[in-house]
């Protein structure tokens, strides 16, 4: 009797516990739906860097609360668009402006005017979102009011001169599209590979080149002075901008740009003038300058060294490698 209450005791104490583990198993299951679910929407709104509605204060200083993340966008600026691009929104862009050119998938685009906005074709294209510039904000006021009365989310993004306004574009877009994490990794490695070149550059560089920048040729000679990505780029290499005296995109003549001497000449406008390589040291009156005699003449893309987006890093390391190669170049 004793052996068998001892016996029945044990049973009971098996199935006791076996209860337990029933129990245990059956409660975690409910919860691990619910907690994958709630998972999956933190995922998503990590992934989008944020949840609507989101508030930004735009380039026009406007307060613009964004109730949900836009599926449809219109973007009026080359620079605007390159971001958008890079952010990942390539799906979303709709129209872009007449001189929208990179990436390759932006001429594919439907056009929609540049300065000049064609108003009725983006009322027709009906997107979410229109990206502007700060011109048509103190020009064409009245074409973005019949974009918001139309239930256009209007986000003015202002002119850039530097590198920290670019950043600071590309985080403003990025918040506006619920691209927020996206932005903050371009802005990241931008930032990562520009520091890399200012160290590079100042470790090894001691003897400064003189550096001319011609954005237009002969006759009529524009050049880049201070409050320039340019200036910032040669400054950031620790070469000097010839024309550092001067003040934002300056006209200059021959005879003023050979007295300042410049050991490197590089042109920008390659894209529209053959060979102008050759057209400048061609240039009679020229055969002393150092960038001429040492044939220190190179052409460069346009659109990475002027235009306020993600590529100006690469327009840095270009100007970098051909300027100083014996330290940049690999």
């Amino acid at each position: 009797m004793k052996a068998f209450l001892k016996k029945w005791g044990l049973l009971s104490l098996v199935f006791l516990v076996c209860m337990v583990i029933i129990a245990g198993c059956g409660t975690p299951e409910k919860t691990t739906k619910s907690d994958t679910n709630a998972g999956n929407k933190v995922s998503q709104e990590e992934k989008s860097g944020r949840s609507f509605p989101v508030t930004i204060t735009d380039d026009a200083g406007r307060e613009v609360t964004i109730e949900e993340k836009p599926e449809t966008i219109v973007s009026i600026q080359a620079s605007t668009t390159e971001i958008a691009f890079a952010l990942g929104l390539g799906e979303q862009i709709v129209g872009v402006s007449d001189y929208d050119n990179y990436p390759p998938e932006a001429l594919e685009k439907q056009k929609v005017g540049a300065q000049d906005i064609n108003v009725e074709l983006v009322l027709t294209l009906l997107p979410d979102m229109a990206l502007v510039t700060d011109f048509h904000y103190n020009s064409h006021p009245e074409t973005l009011k019949q974009f918001e009365d139309a239930g256009i989310e209007v986000i003015v993004v202002g002119s850039a001169e530097s590198f920290d306004d670019v950043y600071s574009n590309i985080e403003m877009i990025g918040t506006a599209t619920g691209s927020e994490n996206n932005a903050k990794e371009i802005v990241s490695d931008m930032k990562k590979r520009f520091s890399a070149i200012k160290d590079k550059a100042s470790e090894a560089i001691s003897d400064k080149k003189k550096v001319w920048v011609e954005v237009s040729p002969a006759p009529d000679i524009f050049t880049t002075g201070k409050n320039t990505f340019m200036h910032e780029m040669l400054e950031s290499i620790q070469a000097t901008n010839a024309a550092e005296e001067h003040e934002g995109w300056v006209k200059m003549t021959e005879e003023e740009i050979v007295k300042l001497n410049p050991d490197v000449i590089i042109t920008t406008y390659g894209y529209y003038v053959e060979k102008p390589k050759d057209q400048v040291l061609a240039r009679e009156g020229w055969a002393e300058v150092p960038a001429l005699k040492n044939e220190q003449v190179f052409d460069v893309d346009n659109d990475t060294v002027t235009r306020p987006g993600p590529r100006l890093i690469e327009g840095v390391e270009t100007l970098a490698e051909l300027i100083y190669p014996e330290v940049f170049k690999q």
